[in-house]
């Protein structure tokens, strides 16, 4: 039984040294980092990944904030059920809070709540876009090249549950160049992160 801290700042300028501390007082043992990741999926903070490798039944995964393991609630709340599944408690230093006994069980079925709502707020708005737009004739057309930013948001809202067809329609572009795009971000974050492993290897 082990208390394991997960920090996480989004540009290699940030110092993660105030989450560092935060977690040393809360009694980690050991403290996985990700800098420079500020990617929405588990694939895009290869040191989450190894954390949550790491963590053992009985153990507790702590972090400084909720907003430092995900950037929605839908996402905290994934990785929370997941630990829960294999044993494994959760607390967050910040907020308070934690997944042991009827109160955290309370956290997590409130969070489901709230993360259900989000979702369904945000889906709505994004179809009554995409209607306004059909209605002003925005559909069709030459599709447009899409944009860093583009790819990052259509990461995002996959993650959030839009069909691959509803984002198309957003950015003004096909399908099969939503899938490329994604397809193309994925192996370029994946080259990025195993040059960063290489890099820290070597010194």
């Amino acid at each position: 039984m082990a208390i394991i801290g997960y920090a996480r700042v989004s540009t290699v300028d940030q110092d993660p040294q105030l989450q560092l501390d935060a977690l040393a007082d809360a009694g980690a043992v050991r403290v996985f980092t990700d800098r420079g990741i500020s990617g929405s999926a588990k694939a895009d903070r290869p040191q989450l990944a190894a954390c949550l490798d790491h963590l053992r039944a009985g153990d507790t995964l702590t972090v400084w904030k909720l907003d430092r393991l995900g950037r929605d609630t839908r996402q905290v709340l994934d990785i929370i059920s997941e630990l829960t599944g294999r044993d494994i408690s959760f607390t967050s230093v910040t907020e308070g809070l934690h997944t042991d006994g009827p109160m955290g069980r309370a956290m997590l079925t409130i969070m489901a709540a709230f993360a259900q709502l989000e979702r369904d707020i945000m889906l709505e708005r994004t179809r009554a876009g995409l209607a306004a737009a059909a209605k002003k004739g925005r559909s069709g057309g030459r599709p447009r090249k899409v944009a860093a930013a583009d790819v990052a948001r259509a990461r995002d809202l996959l993650d959030k549950g839009l069909t691959a067809e509803e984002i198309s329609k957003m950015l003004g572009v096909s399908r099969a160049t939503v899938y490329r795009h994604l397809r193309t971000a994925t192996e370029e974050g994946s080259v990025s992160a195993n040059e960063s492993r290489t890099t820290t290897a070597s010194a």
